[in-house]
């Protein structure tokens, strides 16, 4: 396995694992009260904005042949470090 590949897998990894809690708040979410339901739905969204930004750096990581993907990884990095934002401030109304 190269280098981009091992990248590509990390990041893979990750998004499974940010996508299995995803699934449980969804499940929170539809349990929820009105009021609390709304903030839910709210921070979902900011998540899967910025989960969506992620995959669109990861593919394009992923078609970059040769060494060209090595000047994506920036973008990709900081679009996984906006998504682990998004990902904990959901986190830390989903824990309340």
């Amino acid at each position: 396995m190269n280098k981009r590949e091992q990248y590509i897998e990390k990041l893979k990894a990750q998004l499974d694992e940010w996508n299995a809690e995803v699934a449980k708040w969804e499940a929170k979410t539809r349990s929820a009260q009105a009021g609390m339901r709304i903030e839910y739905e709210k921070q979902l969204e900011s998540f899967r904005r910025q989960r969506d930004h992620g995959l669109e750096q990861m593919r394009m990581v992923q078609a970059e042949t040769g060494d060209a993907w090595i000047d994506l990884v920036r973008g990709a990095d900081d679009a996984w470090a906006k998504m682990r934002e998004a990902f904990e401030k959901a986190q830390s109304h989903f824990h309340k």
